[in-house]
Formats: C-alpha cells, sequence, structure tokens
C-alpha cells in the first residue's frame, strides 16, 4: 500500500503514521491540499473522533455549529457525534489530521484515491457511479446530516452489499 495518495487535483493524502498507544488505536495522516475548496461537507461519526492542526495556510471549520478560522499552529478537534466540516481558505494548505479510532479511515482514502484516478469521480471528487459512492460511505465510518441515518443505512448500506456481490471494487483495482 502506498504511503502517499496524490489526487487528479493535486491533493495529497500521505500516511504519517498508524498504531496504538495509550490513547488507544490511531491513524495519522498529512493532508498538501493545493487551492481552496471546501473539504468535507457536514457529517459525523458515531465511534471515531478527528483532530486536525493546521501547518500551513487557513481553514475554517464548523464543529457542532461552532465555526473555527484557524492557522498555522492552531488545531480543531470534532469527537464522537459531533457533526463537523471544513474548508481551505487559502492556496497550498498543509494539515495534520489524527483519527481515534482509525475503523476504515485508510480503506476510504484508499478507495477515494482509486475512484479519482480512474476517472470514476466528478470534478468535485464525489463518485460517479452509486455503487462506489455507496462503498465510499460505508468506509467513512459516519453519516451525512441532513439525512437520516436509517435511511443512510438502508440505501447506501444497500448498495454497499451489491456492490460487494457484483465485486466492484476489486473490478476497480484490477482496471
Amino acid at each position: 500500500m502506498p504511503d502517499s495518495l496524490v489526487f487528479r487535483d493535486g491533493r495529497r493524502v500521505t500516511f504519517v503514521a498508524e498504531g496504538s498507544d495509550e490513547e488507544g488505536p490511531f491513524l495519522r495522516i498529512e493532508h498538501r491540499l493545493p487551492r481552496p475548496a471546501r473539504q468535507a461537507g457536514p457529517h459525523w461519526h458515531p465511534l471515531l473522533a478527528e483532530r486536525w492542526t493546521v501547518r500551513r495556510g487557513r481553514l475554517r471549520f464548523r464543529i457542532d455549529g461552532r465555526e473555527l478560522v484557524l492557522g498555522p499552529g492552531e488545531s480543531a478537534s470534532a469527537g464522537a457525534r459531533q457533526v463537523h466540516e471544513f474548508s481551505t481558505l487559502s492556496a497550498d494548505v498543509v494539515l495534520d489530521h489524527e483519527i481515534r479510532p482509525p475503523l476504515q479511515h485508510r480503506r476510504m482514502f484508499e478507495l477515494w484515491h482509486s475512484l479519482d484516478t480512474a476517472g470514476a469521480t466528478t470534478r468535485s471528487g464525489l463518485p460517479r457511479n452509486p455503487l462506489a459512492l455507496a462503498l465510499l460511505w460505508q468506509a467513512q465510518d459516519g453519516y451525512l446530516t441532513g439525512v437520516p441515518a436509517w435511511l443512510q443505512r438502508a440505501v447506501f448500506g444497500g448498495l454497499a452489499r451489491l456492490a460487494r456481490v457484483l465485486r466492484y471494487e476489486q473490478r476497480l483495482n484490477s482496471a
């Protein structure tokens, strides 16, 4: 598995460390984000918590309705069940990201990268195929806001099961 994933728009995701310490399992990632843009829309995770530290550039976070604008050396955290989203406000942002426990987050970025490099995502990075979208949704270990969780589990969960039966991800990786 690669240590860095480079997306068509120039984004780079580098897996820095994965393991366990006195606080439990973690995944540490460095994000290099080339241009101002929305990076993650409003969503929440039932189990995992995230922490971001800005190394270069400026970002806007919204965490449980509270807006934060951060610059170099500043951090933000979202605990389990907290709705969060963020956008880059400047070019050439470098961001450290820690996920605890990581669950399927590494797989999510790897799947997203596979879709992106295969040309299977839109300009904004969303998968074009509903089966791919469902697999990506499942790997993010969370829920979008504004749509009931039970409905997301029914629709995206059902499509993800169908994608596995049809071996969609294996076909993507062998293409």
